[in-house]
């Protein structure tokens, strides 16, 4: 009765696995820059690994892009711009990507990929997800999480009917963030490269195992779905007049109540969470949001449950 219910699965065959996406994001460059020499590790039978470096321009100047976020021009009307002289490299180089390991949304895009990123936040070892339905991918976060146990791995949700991201690897039909902090700009840290590494091993394992012909039973995962932007308070000339008050700092994932302390004003003033339900704050006082105009994001927990799958065409009687 079990075997009714559940669905068959395209093998998941090619599978990138971006660094650098902002060049200074360290964790995923210097991984990337080993596996491109002995990739060894990241190797399973059956499958394509391609670990690929997707700003270099901005990893060698060290810097977060060159001309804008190559993590947020993934969009259709950046995806077919006409290039000229003058277009932001970060636009060019989004449709030298999409070329190689897309296009996305066709059926000729890669199956996976993994994008390696870094934040000052502290927000440990975090899997992002793009779509709620997605059974593939939750049955992939569920078995990380299990993996990493007892070790925190929370699973951020970013799908929102106005939020658009335009993710670099959105081009593969199963994106996967990892996002892996605090970590300054500039800098790696062996525990976060560590906690990166660790992912994407148990990441491949599943791959591995669902292609061979294991059957994964339903499972349910608590995700954060992303709800708001909060920016810093401001003045008439749009400058930042508080900054993260200190109880809020580095509670990246605790629950926010109404009243709990927000920012705090360089004359001591407390600015106070007003709200009429529990709220996760993550992404919390993140280096690279300034400029966003973001000091944190709210979410709130919900569950979600993946049907049973299998791979339609396993590898378990190959050699």
């Amino acid at each position: 009765m079990t075997s009714i219910s559940v669905v068959d699965k395209p093998p998941v065959r090619r599978i990138a696995i971006f660094g650098g996406t902002h060049g200074n994001e360290l964790s995923g460059v210097f991984l990337v820059k080993h596996w491109q020499e002995n990739g060894a590790e990241i190797q399973r039978r059956g499958m394509d690994v391609t670990p690929f470096l997707t700003n270099p321009r901005a990893v060698k100047k060290c810097t977060r892009y060159i001309d804008c976020d190559l993590n947020r021009v993934f969009d259709p009307d950046s995806l077919r711009r006409t290039v000229v002289e003058d277009i932001p490299y970060e636009v060019r180089r989004a449709q030298e990507i999409n070329h190689i390991f897309g296009p996305k949304g066709s059926d000729d895009a890669y199956d996976l990929i993994f994008d390696l990123h870094n934040t000052t936040s502290n927000m440990g070892g975090t899997l992002i997800l793009e779509n709620s339905r997605d059974d593939f991918t939750i049955q992939m976060f569920h078995y990380i999480k299990n993996a990493l146990a007892p070790e925190c791995c929370p699973v951020l949700l970013i799908e929102h009917p106005s939020l658009k991201y335009a993710t670099t690897r959105s081009v593969a039909k199963h994106p996967v963030g990892v996002e892996v902090g605090p970590q300054p700009q500039g800098v790696v840290r062996a525990d976060a490269l560590d906690t990166m590494r660790k992912i994407v091993k148990h990441g491949l394992d599943f791959v591995q195992l669902f292609n061979e012909g294991k059957e994964f039973p339903p499972c349910t995962i608590e995700v954060f779905k992303i709800m708001e932007k909060v920016d810093y308070p401001r003045n008439k000339n749009d400058e930042v007049i508080a900054i993260i008050h200190p109880k809020l700092q580095d509670q990246d994932w605790q629950p926010l109540n109404n009243g709990d302390p927000l920012f705090l004003t360089l004359d001591g003033e407390v600015i106070a969470y007003k709200g009429d339900c529990t709220v996760y704050p993550t992404f919390i006082n993140e280096a690279a949001y300034y400029e966003k105009k973001q000091a944190f994001v709210k979410t709130v927990k919900v569950k979600l449950t993946a049907a049973r799958i299998r791979s339609s065409a396993s590898d378990q009687n190959t050699s």
